[in-house]
């Protein structure tokens, strides 16, 4: 049974509050869910205001960005490529971002300030954005630019590894490792306001794609002759998926399979309608990263684990169900 839209909204919102509050309320200092709204509204101790609106609010607050971002921009990759397989990660704009920050860290620039690594983060997943969107100019299909993608990851996977190879010591080369595997964790409003208005700028850009999404669904011929601009919805999705992916990777480290796994989830409760599929997939992105960060600070360990582990950990089932369900169809 499929739910209706607004059901379905409502489902995903509610879940959404309930678990932000829960977050709210557990950590190293467990609070009531009272506690938690008298910290929120400033009426409480000014322990648990501290605690609330200091600590744990930015936290969840980016958890709901990053989850958003990634889970939009994984639908609208996926109506685009029409590939239930594709996710943020597939255009390379991810593994370039993580190539920017890796060469922050690795040539100590981050001691000029906090705000080189997420700049650099920024420009590097932007270079891959242009060189992408310079194909969807010159008429590229669909398979060329995911060749291209993938071309673009491993070549910036690979210079990431021989940054990590050449590390001048031990500790830099942790700190690259760390930040690769991706944490919410002593993140705060200042990251929060850096990532925020390209997100929303992604967002918007990639919701404008809905309709066009939905044509496309009736083949590139029959979508074309209907009045579609394949080549300015290439460019278009490309451009928010980065506007999207670039700045969570460069606050965040990399956050794998969000974009993969939501909406293979939401995508039957919605028709299979690409369109219809875009914002509820931020909903639950933003539902998946949230959980997945509350795991993390569940996990009975002395030392927390990293958020991009768990997500991966969650993702690689659904990756290789797809994979194994593809190849059936293909036999």
């Amino acid at each position: 049974m499929r739910l209706p839209g607004l059901h379905l909204y409502a489902t995903l919102g509610i879940a959404l509050v309930f678990l932000s509050l829960a977050a709210l309320a557990i950590g190293p200092v467990p609070l009531g869910v009272g506690e938690v709204i008298e910290g929120l509204l400033g009426t409480g101790p000014e322990t648990h205001q501290l605690i609330v609106r200091e600590i744990r609010l930015p936290r969840v607050m980016l958890a709901w960005l990053v989850g958003a971002a990634l889970g939009m921009a994984g639908a609208a990759l996926q109506g685009l490529l029409r590939n239930p397989l594709a996710e943020p990660g597939i255009l390379g704009i991810s593994a370039s971002a993580s190539l920017g920050a890796v060469m922050t860290l690795y040539f100590g620039l981050t001691l000029l300030s906090p705000w080189v690594l997420p700049i650099a983060a920024m420009l590097f997943a932007w270079v891959a954005t242009l060189l992408l969107w310079g194909l969807t100019r010159a008429g590229a299909d669909q398979l060329t630019l995911i060749l291209a993608g993938i071309a673009l990851s491993s070549f910036a996977s690979a210079l990431t590894s021989l940054a990590l190879n050449f590390a001048p010591n031990p500790t830099d080369a942790q700190d690259i490792v760390l930040w690769l595997l991706g944490s919410l964790a002593d993140k705060g409003l200042t990251e929060l306001w850096f990532g925020l208005p390209f997100v929303l700028v992604g967002l918007g850009l990639l919701s404008s794609c809905a309709s066009a999404l939905d044509l496309l669904t009736l083949g590139e011929e029959e979508a074309h002759s209907l009045g579609l601009n394949l080549r300015r919805l290439r460019a278009r999705v490309v451009l928010g998926a980065a506007l999207c992916v670039g700045p969570t990777v460069a606050v965040t480290g990399t956050i794998g399979f969000v974009g993969l796994v939501v909406p293979h989830l939401l995508r039957p409760w919605v028709g299979f309608r690409p369109g219809a599929l875009l914002p509820v997939s931020a909903l639950g992105g933003a539902l998946l990263v949230l959980a997945a960060d509350l795991a993390v600070r569940l996990v009975p360990t002395a030392r927390e684990p990293m958020l991009g582990v768990i997500t991966a950990l969650i993702g690689l089932p659904f990756f290789l169900s797809l994979l194994l369900g593809r190849r059936q169809s293909w036999d």
